[in-house]
């Protein structure tokens, strides 16, 4: 019997990538906003952008046939199309954005009206369980906290895709993780949304690895952000077996560290933190001479790394479990120290 639905879900997530690929192919003909290289681009040709859009549909079609046909799988309605519409109104307004570039201000406003549509259906982080302190109930807190967490990520995500690969890779990487510590723990509605998420970067990520035909676009990047970030706390507190709220913040440990180490340091140099530039640690360790598809691969191989962590974390560990990051932040500390170390010798910042 396990055999049978490992083959259905295995049947399942190819349709989903077979349906992601072939939407990439699609929008690569028919697209028609373009990626132009400008002087803080990490590449030199014309490329077709908003590609991510293969991904939201792929996607937001796999979460709708698990909960309409799905027997253990649903979480409670009001959840759902909180998840789906919220994840829907995202989608749209950043597509927009890939094909008219609006403001910063726009986007932001664009994120907010998504996560408030999310957080009206009560997907909010209400408690989380600390070393010491046990169970702490946020109360109030809990809305502006959840805010915060799925804002911050979406844009995280948003702020690492900028080499050919390297966003759809790590995606595919953490969803296939969450996919397995979900489904070790019964949560079987992340399980198949984390298998779908999976299906459909991978069907992307074949034409967006380096040299990459079409770029993800914000549709993409904060797409997947911003699916991420709900996962978390669906899984955390409406599913069957309530997965750690630390399983995901782990999976994408690299990427948030990269977004605030790089955000702190420019802050401390005086820089505007909101205008464009090219100093992200991945950004720099490409233009010190490492590929897109080094740079993408190392990226990838951290997550898979952090993976192997949290499948460990979430069967061995208890409360504990927080502190699994200090070795992660100690390792990139001293990676983020050596990138800076030689791109000042180098002249890059």
């Amino acid at each position: 019997m396990e055999f049978y639905f490992f083959i259905k879900h295995l049947l399942f997530a190819l349709v989903i990538a077979v349906f992601s690929a072939a939407a990439t192919v699609l929008l690569i003909r028919h697209l028609r906003a373009f990626d132009v290289p400008n002087e803080r681009s990490s590449h030199t040709r014309i490329t077709p952008r908003g590609g991510g859009l293969s991904i939201a549909s792929a996607f937001l079609v796999g979460i709708s046939l698990i909960h309409i046909i799905g027997d253990k799988t649903p979480i409670f309605t009001h959840y759902f199309i909180g998840f789906l519409f919220s994840s829907f109104v995202l989608a749209t307004i950043s597509l927009y954005d890939d094909f008219h570039t609006v403001s910063f201000r726009f986007k932001l406003a664009g994120q907010v009206v998504a996560i408030l549509v999310g957080l009206s259906a009560g997907i909010v982080i209400d408690e989380v369980h600390l070393p010491v302190l046990g169970t702490v109930d946020f109360g109030l807190w809990a809305y502006p906290l959840t805010f915060f967490w799925i804002l911050c990520l979406t844009n995280a995500y948003n702020f690492i895709d900028g080499l050919d690969g390297l966003a759809a890779s790590t995606a595919l990487v953490a969803s296939l993780f969450l996919a397995y510590v979900s489904f070790n723990q019964g949560s079987h509605f992340i399980y198949l949304a984390s298998l779908s998420l999976a299906a459909a970067s991978s069907g992307f990520l074949i034409f967006n690895w380096s040299p990459a035909k079409i770029f993800m676009g914000d549709v993409g990047s904060t797409f997947l952000g911003f699916t991420f970030a709900v996962m978390a706390v669906i899984a955390a507190r409406y599913d069957h077996s309530h997965t750690s709220l630390f399983v995901v913040p782990l999976l994408l440990f690299h990427i948030i560290f990269d977004t605030a180490y790089t955000f702190f340091r420019r802050l401390r140099a005086g820089e505007n933190v909101f205008s464009a530039h090219r100093a992200h640690l991945y950004q720099l360790i490409n233009r010190l001479g490492y590929s897109h598809r080094q740079v993408s691969l190392a990226y990838a191989f951290m997550a898979f790394c952090q993976g192997l962590t949290a499948v460990w974390m979430t069967s061995s560990l208890g409360e504990e479990r927080v502190y699994i990051y200090l070795p992660f932040t100690f390792l990139y500390l001293a990676g983020a120290r050596w990138v800076m170390l030689k791109a000042v010798k180098k002249g890059l910042l």
